[in-house]
Formats: structure tokens, sequence, C-alpha cells
């Protein structure tokens, strides 16, 4: 149950003007000063802050202030609230695996340091639960079961969340550092200052098709055949 109502000082504002309890219970109840209700009262304090109805909110009932008007010695209680929220659990200590779950955390450990080689062991004793020896045991296949280990992935096996995976494979890629950008290189000078090969002559030229060669004597019968005749 909450020992004070939400915006103690907005609350006592309304009770200021819509109530005829007193300062003091009041204050008890907002846990203020009765100074300072009496100067919220006064309108040298808490200005510009608008009231906020305490019954609205859940946190009293229209009959405990009735009862706290009739009777000055009445303090105010605080209703129980209708909804009930659950208290975060905070984690101590290494994750828990359950009995039948254990003799599958090799296999686990296996998955990940083929599958994430970025994590650390200390990452890796947190998804499974396992220890630091264990885990260089089977890094280096000195482990006992090592011929029989085969690797599991661990969200499958029940050991850890996809979402514990997921967020410490961000992290050690985040803790990864970056390989540095080299750039564009400059080419060395004897390429950059090198003189372009010289175009081949067109009489040194292959033929287009291959196994075509040049006949000598077609060549010449052409020529008196135009009007020449030969030596």
């Amino acid at each position: 149950m909450a020992t004070q109502p939400l915006m103690p000082k907005a609350t006592a504002v309304w009770l200021v003007e819509n109530t005829a309890l007193s300062f003091e219970q009041i204050a008890e109840f907002c846990k203020l000063h009765p100074l300072e209700v009496r100067a919220v009262a006064d309108g040298d304090a808490a200005q510009g802050i608008k009231g906020l109805d305490p019954i609205l909110t859940g946190q009293l009932t229209r009959e405990e202030i009735e009862a706290a008007e009739a009777d000055p010695s009445h303090k105010l209680k605080i209703a129980d609230a209708k909804v009930r929220l659950p208290e975060a659990k905070r984690k101590k200590g290494p994750r828990y695996t359950p009995v039948s779950r254990r003799q599958d955390r090799p296999n686990a450990i296996l998955w990940l340091v083929r599958n994430h080689p970025e994590l650390k062991d200390s990452q890796i004793m947190r998804l499974v639960g396992t220890t630091k020896s264990t885990i260089q045991a089977i890094r280096e296949r000195t482990h006992w079961n090592a011929a029989s280990l085969s690797p599991l992935d661990p969200v499958t096996l029940g050991l850890c969340s996809q979402m514990d995976l997921d967020l410490e494979v961000h992290r050690a890629a985040k803790e990864k550092p970056a390989e540095p950008d080299r750039g564009v290189t400059l080419l060395p000078a004897e390429v950059t200052t090198a003189k372009p090969p010289a175009p081949e002559p067109e009489a040194a030229k292959k033929p287009e098709k291959p196994g075509e060669e040049l006949d000598v004597e077609a060549v010449l019968a052409k020529l008196k055949q135009i009007g020449g005749k030969g030596e």
C-alpha cells in the first residue's frame, strides 16, 4: 500500500479548496508540514498547481473525507489500490538451470562457441549458467565428453531466451573494436609515370579469321588484270 498520495501538493490544493479538513489532517495525509498547507490556503505556495481529486484517483473515499470532517482528530487513511502491480524480480547471481537441462549445457556451450565466437566467457556463463573452466575445456576440446558433444541451440534447449541471446550478441558486437578504414591508396610512382605501350602497326596485325594466309600469286595476277604489266 502506498504511504503517500500521488502528487502530494496537488492533492493538498484540492483538499484545501473542496473540503473542511484541518491543516493538520491535510498535512499528515499529504506528508507535508502544516505551515506548507497554510501557505497553500493563503495563496503563498503552490501557485499555478491544479488540484488533484484523490477520490477520482482512488486514493480516498468520500466517506473517509466526511468522517474526518466530522472528527478533527480522525486521521485520513489512503485507500487500497484496486490494481496491484507485480514487483520486478531482481536477478542475483548466475542463471539457475533446471536439473533436467543441466546435461545439455555442454552442447549449448559448443553451439555458442562455434556460432558466436565474439561472446566472452562471462556472457556465456550468464546465458547458460556454467563455469569458466567448463567453457575453457570445451574450447580446447579437453572436456571429458568432448567426443560425444553436438552443438545445440540454447534457446531451443530452454536454457535461455532469444531476447537474452540477442542482447549478449549485440553487446559483444558493440565492444568489438572496428577495423581501421584504410581508404583509397595511391599507386606507385613507376606505375603512374610509365609510358603507355605503342600501338601495333596495321601490317603486323594478324588476319581476323584464324588460318587465313596471304596468297601472293593471286595478288600479282590481280594487278596484271588492272593494267600493269609484270616484270
